[in-house]
């Protein structure tokens, strides 16, 4: 067996188990789940049609590099969500579509570390677990950036030593970041941006959550409309991984996309042809329909707002928590160390959360995610509130 599997830890819903085994909740309350990312808010209802539509299609082997029609729409996308220059885009060679963002960005390490050097994998911390595990088994060591209330929730670069940034082949970023929320501005991503072509490292940066945010007329920036915005139209050293699970509530499906520096997505696309991942067709049509409409998107966002700003007015009063600038997360303080708090809220009020430190790892003396917990409003607004009126009677009886 490959030794460095012996480096992953516990995923951290296989924890949360382990936390809730022998506890057995009040019947009299049926269970509410905040701690799993899943979209329940119901797909567009064009979805099954354009499925229907393509069924056809699953009589032939998919090819790695996608249909054209799919790669031309994602291009079409990109350009005019992030500004991006006309033609900066070339969907034969600047894009590949993936069976969702997780199954990516897992490979990617794979593909783009070289194991024969001492390499080091960037991170934020908390963190996406996928990252740290594809950093290990591509050989390499994660290296923690904590993102703390203090620095906003960012990464702290400028804590990292020189010599480390020597070494590293590879840095993660999440922005909307996820658990928190936290949005990376224009000027932080062109610093990074500046920073790789100095150390000579490759920028992933996770936008799955890039379309979910809380105000309307100011959506987060991303890695290649920064790139671009610096001129730099070949998005050099620069990679970005996109997915309609989110932003469509479509998890099952799988569909996604990774774009980027040219050189980088071809040898990518040479790993995938090895790896065996082509989306299917099916998916890859019906994908485009989803791509090519925004107000199925818009509506999410109203409906996740309208969650945000009703459980916040109720959750405010009794926890340290702040709405996030995107996202569908809420971080808040717990008044006890988080297990703790996770560990009696489902048994005594059968609701399940995260414990913050099971997402983040204990990193320059401190572990951020302790004493907080991570809550996704994913459920339906009134599930959503009777969660919130639950907390607050745990809150308020212990």
């Amino acid at each position: 067996m490959n030794p460095d599997l012996l480096k992953l830890q516990p995923y951290p819903f296989e924890r949360l188990r382990a936390l809730k085994a022998g506890i057995t909740p009040p019947e009299n309350k049926h269970h509410i789940a905040l701690s799993i990312g899943e979209p329940n808010h119901a797909p567009p209802e064009f979805l099954r049609p354009a499925m229907m539509q393509h069924l056809d299609r699953v009589d032939s082997y998919p090819l790695t590099k996608g249909i054209a029609p799919l790669r031309d729409t994602i291009a079409s996308w990109l350009t005019q969500r992030f500004q991006l220059n006309p033609g900066s885009i070339d969907a034969e060679h600047h894009i590949l579509p993936v069976n969702g963002t997780r199954e990516a960005l897992f490979s990617f390490a794979q593909a783009v570390v070289d194991r024969n050097q001492d390499a080091v994998v960037m991170m934020p911390n908390p963190f996406y677990q996928i990252y740290e595990g594809a950093a290990l088994l591509a050989g390499a060591t994660p290296w923690y950036l904590n993102t703390t209330e203090e620095n906003g929730f960012l990464p702290d670069v400028d804590t990292v030593p020189n010599d480390l940034w020597q070494h590293c082949q590879l840095l993660y970023i999440c922005s909307p970041g996820n658990p928190t929320g936290a949005v990376m501005e224009m000027a932080t991503l062109q610093k990074l941006i500046a920073l790789a072509d100095k150390y000579d490292f490759i920028i992933a940066s996770d936008e799955c959550y890039s379309e979910i945010y809380i105000d309307e007329a100011n959506p987060p920036p991303g890695l290649l409309q920064a790139a671009a915005e610096m001129g730099r139209d070949d998005y050099q050293r620069c990679v970005v991984f996109h997915s309609l699970s989110k932003r469509s509530n479509v998890p099952g499906l799988r569909s996604g996309f990774v774009a980027g520096d040219a050189e980088i997505i071809k040898q990518f696309l040479l790993y995938r042809t090895y790896h065996g991942c082509a989306m299917p067709e099916i998916t890859q049509q019906t994908s485009i329909s989803l791509w090519n409409d925004e107000q199925h998107v818009k509506l999410n966002r109203a409906r996740y707002r309208e969650k945000f700003d009703t459980v916040l007015k109720l959750l405010s009063p009794v926890l340290n928590v702040q709405a996030p600038e995107a996202a569908f997360y809420l971080w808040p303080q717990t008044p006890i160390d988080d297990e703790t708090f996770a560990r009696e809220l489902f048994a005594q009020q059968n609701v399940t959360v995260l414990p913050g430190s099971y997402l983040s790892r204990e990193s320059q003396g401190s572990n951020p995610g302790q004493n907080r917990v991570r809550m996704a409003l994913v459920a339906s607004l009134e599930e959503c509130v009777e969660a919130a009126q639950r907390i607050i009677e745990l809150v308020k009886t212990n």
